[in-house]
């Protein structure tokens, strides 16, 4: 039992994607996009980029494709990548809903101003 422990570990550990290597531990930190993405789900949809969130979708989408043809695969390049397309594709749903929601409003009277003496 101990041995075959040891062999997955070891195979783990020298995976041309393992963790000496830098395919592992770039996609490890790039977690971090999609921990700040599910930080943003609470701020409110007008104080999101358009732009910011499009690429991320958009890198998020482009690079889960290729992490899957390249050699070795990688799989933790694979799930992060997931990840950071669909936060990215939710918050872009969410600036887009904000905006219809913004057209089918009436619009608002220019706010009263103070006159001062």
């Amino acid at each position: 039992m101990a041995s075959a422990s040891s062999s997955w570990f070891s195979k783990f550990l020298n995976h041309p994607a393992g963790p000496k290597t830098i395919h592992f531990w770039a996609p490890t930190m790039k977690w971090g996009l999609v921990i700040a993405g599910l930080g943003d789900l609470q701020r409110p949809a007008e104080k999101l980029s358009l732009m910011q969130t499009s690429a991320l979708a958009a890198t998020g989408l482009i690079w889960s494709r290729y992490s899957l043809v390249i050699t070795p695969k990688n799989y933790n390049l694979f799930s992060v990548n997931i990840f950071v397309g669909a936060i990215g594709m939710y918050q872009l749903f969410r600036i887009w809903s904000y905006n219809q929601s913004l057209k089918a409003s009436p619009v608002s009277a220019a706010p009263d101003t103070v006159a001062t003496k």
